[in-house]
């Protein structure tokens, strides 16, 4: 309505010459839920707090640092001499820490953290569970991430994927990367951990999910962040025993001076905690000056190949992780480089030198197609290419709707981003001018995905459908009932994900 104006002057008028136009909304936001060292900051408790940081560094200052995992050792000499220690792990085991450096690692920026505890509290389901409560008022993540559900018995893992799966559905503007109970072992009849997987999720919300196996061996675990205090002070005479009768071994063998032998017994004596704990016999022993950690550790390394294996095996097993951290950061990384309606497959992974378990074709048809549809997407090793993401598809693979990751994140990235532009016109008044001002609006948006490749189609036209009006999307009574109806369609692009080549043979022409 024109302003009437009653006092003479002169009045300016600014009148808008565009549109309102509708802004993207951030497709590559994932959302983390696990343990950490910390839970307070500068003396705000974080803990249950979604609290979103952009680095690795961040991710530090906020929550802290690595667990402390720590094993127990047993000399198993006289049943294999070529392998004389077995260890297991004694401590709990908490996998968000080194999950987030693989997210970085792999192309991660920013994300949301839920802290549920620190490294003294036991894993548990409900606090988990607890903590993907907290993310729903939180509007941004696109995607659910929880690497320490494997570390809960098998069934509280199955359950809380479910849990994960329905969150997802009733948000319905993310999916959850899920990741296989016992996923470094190879699947075998007997121990069928894909088959027990698929049975565990049950069979709701299937296209709001993607499962990836198996599980990867990394490098994110350094040689300087395990030493001898990885090894339970219950194992610690064991472990210096060991050590010790192997160098009278070596000594015996001639490949080791047994004056050398006899500095090396000094240092592994220094591995004790304290004298009082020394047995009598070694009492007597001329122990040298003490040495601090980091110098018996280095001493240790380059003197004591069995030392040296024990740390290896530490660190094998530290760095043996669960996919989905790597997978949210190639998701970010694919988003941030060329759009969500790329599928994250044909990847390679960073700071991962194998799987876990070696895939073959035959054995990836039943991952890929099974006959209840639940796609497990495969990670396997090429050669002369690498670890690579080799599949990309969500658990509803039966589906022809969201049977592709792809194409369930393409149509949440459309669906919000018009939701929230559609906003500005809650209580508009519902007619002609409205419904053309949204059209215009829509079409805009559509066109520029097309444009940039979301869309399949060689004119706009082909690529989507915006339809809206009296007698077209509403009838009277729905304008009376206040409910503006706007229809859309898209034609999202798919991947090819089977290529077949025919070559045949023909006759000679000259």
């Amino acid at each position: 309505m024109a302003k009437i104006y009653k006092t003479p002057g002169v009045y300016v008028e600014e009148t808008s010459a565009f549109p309102n136009s509708v802004a993207q909304v951030e497709t590559a936001i994932p959302a983390f839920v696990g343990y950490t060292e910390k839970t307070v900051d500068n003396k705000k408790d974080l803990a249950l707090k979604p609290t979103r940081i952009s680095s690795f560094g961040e991710f530090i200052m906020y929550f802290g640092g690595a667990p402390k995992t720590t094993y127990s050792l047993e000399n198993v000499r006289q049943q294999d001499p070529n392998k004389p220690y077995r260890i297991t792990p004694q401590s709990h085991r908490y996998l968000l820490f080194y999950s987030m450096k693989l997210f970085f690692a792999n192309g991660g920026s920013s994300c949301y953290i839920v802290s549920v505890g620190d490294y003294q509290d036991s894993i548990t389901q409900s606090r988990l569970a607890e903590g993907i409560q907290t993310l729903e008022p939180a509007h941004e993540p696109t995607m659910l991430v929880i690497p320490d559900a494997v570390l809960l018995e098998q069934q509280e893992c199955y359950t809380l994927q479910q849990t994960m799966l329905e969150h997802c559905a009733s948000q319905r503007n993310r999916i959850a990367i899920l990741d296989i109970f016992d996923g470094f072992k190879k699947s075998v009849p007997g121990d069928d951990v894909i088959s027990a997987f698929r049975t565990g999720i049950g069979g709701d919300h299937l296209q709001w999910g993607a499962a990836y196996y198996p599980w990867v061996e990394t490098n994110i675990v350094g040689n300087d962040e395990v030493d001898f205090t990885n090894i339970d002070n219950g194992s610690m005479v064991a472990f210096i025993e060991l050590l010790k009768e192997d160098i009278d071994l070596q000594v015996k063998a001639g490949s080791l001076k047994p004056t050398s032998a006899d500095n090396i017994r000094a240092v592994i004596e220094q591995l004790r905690p304290t004298k009082a704990s020394l047995p009598e016999k070694a009492e007597k022993e001329d122990i040298s000056k003490p040495l601090s950690k980091e110098d018996i550790h280095r001493t240790l390394l380059a003197t004591h190949p069995l030392y040296k294996a024990i740390m290896q095996s530490v660190r094998e097993h530290l760095n043996l992780l669960p996919p989905s951290g790597g997978m949210a950061g190639i998701y970010t990384m694919i988003d941030n480089t060329t759009g969500v309606w790329q599928s994250p497959a044909n990847v390679s992974m960073n700071a991962v030198v194998k799987p876990a378990v070696n895939i073959t074709n035959i054995e990836q048809e039943d991952l890929n197609a099974p006959l209840d549809g639940k796609a497990v997407n495969a990670i396997r090793n090429f050669l002369g290419k690498g670890v690579l993401v080799w599949g990309a598809r969500t658990l509803d693979g039966n589906s022809m709707d969201w049977r592709y990751i792809s194409v369930r994140r393409t149509i949440i990235f459309i669906e919000q981003s018009v939701k929230y532009a559609a906003e500005a016109y809650v209580f508009e008044p519902n007619d002609a001018n409205t419904w053309a001002s949204l059209n215009t609006m829509i079409r805009n948006f559509l066109t520029n995905i097309w444009q940039q490749g979301a869309l399949a189609g060689a004119t706009p036209q082909d690529a989507f459908f915006v339809n809206i009006g009296l007698g077209t999307t509403m009838t009277p009574v729905d304008i009376l009932e206040g409910w503006m109806k706007i229809n859309i369609g898209v034609a999202v692009v798919r991947p090819a994900e089977f290529i077949v080549i025919q070559l045949q043979q023909q006759m000679q022409t000259s």
